[in-house]
């Protein structure tokens, strides 16, 4: 049988994203890699609920040249050693780029299910935007928000204030399982 996992965004829901005029970005140098409060325990906590954690982000920045992928994955080779997070899928793409790794495309989940045998009806998706949880629902994943001020467009399955509390509610509705389907924000009429 396939495991479960929970795929989790990299900004803002793992390390702090920095807000410009009310748009989050992601960090740009080693000075503003941060981690959120209670990441190490939320990731303890998957684990031993035999979930797997699996990195997957946008990180567009590199094709806008705003940063460079080496500084990418310097970031992404803290995250494995601080927290063991090995499984990191990215997408280095821009929206007009059209590719099907770019959340809200539900690409690189797809791709992470088939690379690590992940059932992807019985796995959770964790973001701060609505392109998390719309890749999340694409892929039929359950979906969690972490809640921030521009998180407002977005419409989960359940709200959380954190990693730390998706992974208690992950925790506390493991039989969670979802029949896939299309887009829940393209099928809305507001």
């Amino acid at each position: 049988m396939s495991r479960r996992a929970v795929f989790i965004d990299r900004d803002g829901v793992i390390l702090h994203s920095p807000v410009e005029g009310g748009i989050p970005r992601p960090a740009r140098s080693a000075a503003e890699f941060a981690y959120l409060p209670g990441v190490g325990e939320a990731l303890d906590l998957i684990r031993k609920a035999s979930l797997v954690p699996v990195v997957i982000t946008n990180q567009p920045d590199v094709a806008r040249g705003l940063t460079t992928r080496a500084l990418l994955e310097a970031f992404h080779e803290r995250l494995r050693q601080d927290h063991g997070l090995v499984h990191i899928y990215t997408c280095f793409h821009d929206d007009k780029d059209y590719c099907v790794c770019r959340k809200p495309a539900p690409g690189l989940l797809q791709q992470a299910a088939r690379d690590l045998d992940l059932s992807l009806p019985r796995s959770f998706m964790v973001g701060d935007r609505w392109r998390d949880i719309e890749a999340g629902f694409r892929a039929g994943c359950t979906t969690l928000l972490v809640r921030h001020p521009y998180s407002w467009d977005a419409s989960p399955d359940v709200s959380v204030s954190s990693l730390l509390e998706a992974a208690h509610h992950i925790i506390r509705n493991p039989d969670t399982e979802r029949t896939p389907w299309t887009s829940r924000r393209a099928t809305s009429t507001t």
